[in-house]
């Protein structure tokens, strides 16, 4: 059991730290390409390799006949949440934006209640409310420096937590790898048909950064560069596996608090590759976060 429990933390860890990879690209090419070009590159690499894997694990019939209208659904929410996530990168320092993301927990537990008809009680409410003064600690509402792009980090926390409780409602028979699969499938044809519809509307600039990386038209990238998106494609896939084995080999109250191990990388990345210091209310908001997080997980188990 031990030794399943120590495998099962390897695996979360090194999926954390591969999905933090990911982050740190599409900051590095969001002054240059469009969002909607980036996730349909990534997606392009990443549906083959995870139909490769769904199809392994249960085969042609059982991907079709698989809840697909559901599977649809909390696939096309993830890509609002994606889309939320990367386009607060050009506005705001990796570290902000990914510590603000890790509010998903705290989501999860505020709409477990009305969702999930789950019973929430006040030692967890009380988390929750905790680790949203974290986020008023990273955003210093009315001191001037608010940036507006820290609500898209906190609106893809809210989407993200909303396709996890459709995941639970689906129940335990859905493979991870099939949601995976969907996942991108959506993410390649929404991505396209986002990038034509703006095109044909005419929608080619905006003057804030975020939305510029939303409705950029389409380059030719450079080699290195494509092969950077392209990469994006291999980390979702083999940060889905990490991740998928994770919670396979141990139990979920185990491994679960290690997801946390992202806010560690955000700031490195941020300062090895785009020379951003992290400000002291950032690290004192992101600490608040995580420990409400674990308190908010602890608490409900029990």
């Amino acid at each position: 059991m031990r030794n399943e429990s120590a495998r099962g933390i390897a695996y979360l860890c090194l999926g954390v730290f591969v999905f933090s990879l990911q982050d740190a690209i599409i900051k590095q090419v969001s002054g240059s390409y469009a969002l909607t070009q980036v996730v349909f590159i990534r997606s392009c690499v990443g549906v083959p390799i995870l139909l490769a894997l769904a199809l392994r694990e249960v085969g042609w019939r059982a991907l079709v006949a698989t809840q697909p209208g559901a599977l649809v659904l909390r696939a096309t929410i993830m890509l609002g949440a994606y889309t939320a996530y990367y386009m607060a990168f050009p506005a705001l320092p990796l570290a902000d934006a990914v510590a603000l993301y890790f509010t998903v927990p705290l989501f999860l537990t505020a709409l477990a209640s009305p969702v999930l008809g789950e019973r929430v009680g006040w030692k967890v409410w009380a988390a929750v409310v905790l680790g949203f003064g974290g986020v008023l600690i990273m955003l210093q509402p009315g001191s001037g420096l608010f940036e507006p792009a820290a609500l898209l980090s906190l609106l893809a926390a809210a989407l993200y937590g909303v396709s996890m409780l459709m995941a639970r409602k689906m129940g335990v028979s859905l493979v991870a790898s099939v949601m995976a699969f969907y996942q991108n499938l959506v993410f390649l044809i929404g991505a396209g048909a986002a990038a034509v519809a703006l095109s044909l509307l005419g929608v080619t600039s905006a003057h804030h950064p975020s939305l510029q990386f939303l409705v950029r038209p389409w380059t030719l990238p450079s080699l290195a560069d494509g092969l950077l998106i392209g990469a994006c494609g291999v980390v979702a896939a083999v940060g889905t596996l990490f991740l998928t084995n994770a919670y396979r080999v141990a139990k979920t109250s185990v491994v679960t608090p290690f997801e946390y191990t992202g806010i560690l990388w955000a700031p490195l990345w941020g300062f090895l590759f785009f020379a951003e210091v992290p400000k002291l209310t950032t690290f004192a908001g992101a600490a608040t976060i995580a420990i409400a997080g674990l308190v908010a997980m602890r608490v409900a188990k029990h």
